[in-house]
This record gives structure tokens, sequence and C-alpha cells, in this order.
């Protein structure tokens, strides 16, 4: 089979390219995936250059979202699911950036006839994210505002739908007129181009000094800080992510004297417990059927071969990626 693996830590397009290897044998509670499509995301990246949590031997093939079919499972995993449409979060080193992938067999999603492979792989963990983040750690209610940092990103274009079916107002930041008009097309209220100057001046103008009651930031960094400022009494602000780089650092005392909320959002967390993944199976067939009705759209840019992933997150890494990059192993 075809695969892009890491051959050392470093830059995607430095220590990424195509071989042909075997194809990888699933083990004891394991399932072997034939991948209809996967997803880039920022962690794809880390992985290649050392900075994630997680690690993998090298070579490895990085993507940690992918979709397909069922081929084949491993000792202990009942043979029905053989044939099912599923994403996963595949078993590193045997990522979804390949023809075939290694998924644990209790953590499959099911995807609907309804719904394309691209699209399910493309939404699953923005619009998991987004929607953990808005409704059940956010408690969103209707006819609040939301500024959404990174608007035009995956995690943001997602918060961006799911935050105005909820019945919210929303401010999208974002750099550029390209990135601007996704978030518009996606639903924004309002658009801040963070690259004309200071946002939070921007945001208080939008909301006649008032500001909003919910921050989503999968950024971190200095722009967390301007959106935190912008926050009203009893307003959350939701920590998604650090595409940044930058680790935000709040101040306890500013914290207290806001009367504001600071709360993380991991989905990671949620695959720990029994319940925790309950819960998720349950946020996933919300999604699915919003999906397969049109009540929300998967914001895919572009779709590419194993050839180009190298490339596609070297421009992930740039935040030049307006959505999310599909790999499809079959170009």
């Amino acid at each position: 089979m075809r695969a892009a693996r890491a051959h050392a830590i470093g830059a995607p397009d430095d220590v990424v390219w195509v071989d042909e290897v075997d194809v990888p044998g699933p083990g004891a509670g394991q399932a072997l995936l034939r991948v209809q499509a996967a997803a880039l995301n920022l962690p794809d990246a880390m992985l290649c250059r050392g900075t994630y949590p997680l690690a993998a031997p090298l070579p490895f093939t990085a993507g940690l979202d992918a979709g397909g079919v069922i081929e084949s499972v491993g000792p202990g995993v009942d043979n029905s699911i053989v044939g099912h449409r599923v994403t996963a979060v595949p078993e590193l080193p045997h990522g979804g950036f390949a023809e075939f992938a290694i998924v644990n067999a209790g953590r499959l999603f099911e995807v609907p006839a309804a719904v394309s492979m691209r699209d399910a792989v493309a939404a699953q963990i923005i619009f998991q994210t987004a929607h953990v983040a808005l409704h059940h750690r956010g408690q969103l209610a209707p006819g609040e505002t939301v500024l959404v940092l990174g608007a035009a990103g995956g995690v943001g274009l997602a918060t961006v739908q799911l935050a105005k079916l909820a019945g919210a107002k929303v401010i999208a930041v974002a750099g550029g007129a390209d990135k601007g008009e996704a978030c518009r097309s996606s639903g924004a209220d309002h658009v801040v181009d963070h690259t004309t100057g200071p946002i939070g001046e921007r945001v208080m103008e939008l909301t006649d000094g008032r500001g909003v009651e919910v921050v989503v930031d999968p950024v971190g960094g200095t722009a967390s800080d301007a959106a935190r400022r912008c926050l009203v009494i009893d307003g959350r602000l939701l920590v998604v992510g650090f595409a940044s780089g930058d680790t935000p650092r709040f101040n306890g005392g500013s914290v207290l004297r806001s009367s504001i909320s600071v709360i993380g959002v991991y989905m990671g967390a949620y695959s720990k417990s029994p319940e925790g993944r309950q819960f998720v199976d349950l946020v996933h067939a919300e999604l699915m059927a919003m999906l397969g009705d049109g009540r929300i759209t998967a914001p895919i840019s572009r779709v590419i071969g194993l050839t180009d992933v190298a490339a596609a997150l070297a421009d992930l890494e740039a935040r030049t990626v307006i959505g999310k990059i599909v790999v499809d192993p079959a170009i």
C-alpha cells in the first residue's frame, strides 16, 4: 500500500514522503480500515516536529482523523463490523494518510449513508469540538454574542455555523478578505480583520461597548488576551487550542475581578470513561443528522492525494488554509 510517512523529526515538507509499504495487520481489539478520506489537523504537523504530546516510532504515518470501510478485525473483535462505514482516530504509527490504517475497534463512529465520507471526516473533529464547546462547556443561550477567534479555520467555521443555528450573534476574527468571506458565508454577522488593527477595539464598537458573552479560542497568544478583555460579567472564555503556538497566561486576579470563567475544551478527555464516550456518541449522531439534512456543511477547501500531504501540512502550519483539507488516497 501507499503511505505518506514521516522519516525524521522536522518540518513536514522536509521529512514526509510517500512510501510503498506492507498493509499492517490489526492486533487485539483493533480493526483494519480501508481509508477513503482523511482530514489534516494541526496535531499532524506537530507530530512531525515532535511537539505533540503523543509520539510514534519513526518512520510513522500521521493522520489522526480518518474514515472509510472496515476491511478486517483483530483478535477479540466482533467480525460483524467488517464492511461498516466509519470514522475514527487511527492508532499510531499507522495513521490515516495511507490506503489502510489501524483503528481501535471500540472507538468507531458510524457514518450514515446520507453523508459522504469526505464530509464525515472533515466535519468530525471540528464540529464535535465546536458543539461541546458551545453547548456543553459554554452553555450558550439564544441571543448571546459569540466571538470566534481563528474563525476561518476548521473549528472556527464549525463554531460560526453552530452558534448561528443556536440563535447567537457571531463576530468572527480572521485575517484577509478571503478568510473574511468564508466566515460570512458560514453565517457570521460581523468579521473583524485582525491584520488591520486591534481586535478588542473593533469588537467593543460592534457591541456598542457592551462586549460578548462567549469567546471561542483555538488560537491563544495575544489574540486570546485581547478577546478576554471583551467579555461581559459572567462571560465564558472557551480555550480550544493554541494555533498561534503561544499558550495564554491568565492572571488570576484579573479573572476574579472580571467575574469571568476560563473553560478548557479537550475532546480527548471524553475518551477516558464509558460515560464520556457515550456522551460523544450522542454528539456525533446529532451532527451526522445535521450533515445529512444540510443544516451544517463541512468546510472543505480542497481535496488532495497522498503526494501532496507534506506541502499541505506546511500550509496548515503557515495558517494559510481556509476550513479543512481532505486527503483521498485514491487520487
